[in-house]
């Protein structure tokens, strides 16, 4: 899951670059509105983290400039500010949720997942297509009922596969969501990831749940 982290608070936002990071995400910073405005228009995202009371640019324009720009990540607002005329500011403007400093990270980061879930038309943490179960909480994949040992490559693959279901996503596309940038972006991992994955969701190769699309990406496609 790539995340949009935008605070100018630097030792706050280092703080949620490792946190983030160690929970197996792929962070983007920026410090101020335009430098947050570029990484919004840029890249694509699962989800951004945008303070409101930025240096340059107000976060609540950013947040405006970028449904504007149809920017349709959800967008959670992290703040000093909480009155409610904030909150009600920043959701008018395009926001998702809402988070008031100080805050816990364990809450972020659930709020950060239901965000996720939500936009790709999941309620429940449990991701479940066809046999196959993901459970977000306690990162444990069940197939047909029985559980299956997967590494946190194979795991972060498949959540992004699941959360977009029967669509092709290209190898870029699962490099700049799951992997930081210096990962191997010429190499063949991809291929060994989807490999080894299809392997232990499919040992029989009978249910074939991941299809390569040649010269395109692989889908996922489970009855």
């Amino acid at each position: 899951m790539r995340v949009l982290v935008v605070e100018d608070e630097a030792a706050l936002a280092q703080q949620l670059e490792e946190r983030l990071s160690a929970d197996g995400m792929v962070v983007d910073r920026a410090s101020d509105g335009r430098e947050a405005i570029y990484y919004g228009e840029e890249f694509d995202y699962d989800v951004a983290v945008i303070d409101l009371g930025l240096p340059k640019i107000d976060g609540v324009a950013v947040i405006r400039h970028l449904r504007e720009v149809e920017r349709r990540y959800p967008i959670l607002i992290l703040t000093a500010r909480d009155s409610w005329q904030d909150k009600v500011t920043g959701l008018e403007a395009g926001a998702d949720d809402y988070l008031a400093k100080p805050f816990q990270y364990e809450e972020l980061l659930a709020r950060l997942k239901a965000l996720v879930r939500r936009a790709s038309g999941f309620a429940s943490p449990v991701l479940r297509i066809g046999s196959v179960d993901l459970d977000t909480v306690a990162k444990e994949v069940r197939v047909s009922g029985e559980r299956i040992d997967l590494t946190a490559y194979e795991y972060n693959l498949l959540e992004y596969l699941m959360l977009h279901p029967n669509k092709v996503v290209s190898k870029t596309e699962l490099t700049e969501h799951l992997y930081a940038q210096d990962f191997e972006r010429d190499s063949n991992v991809i291929e060994v990831f989807v490999g080894r994955l299809r392997r232990k969701l499919d040992p029989s190769g009978e249910m074939r749940p991941i299809t390569t699309i040649r010269g395109q990406g692989y889908r996922l496609a489970l009855e």
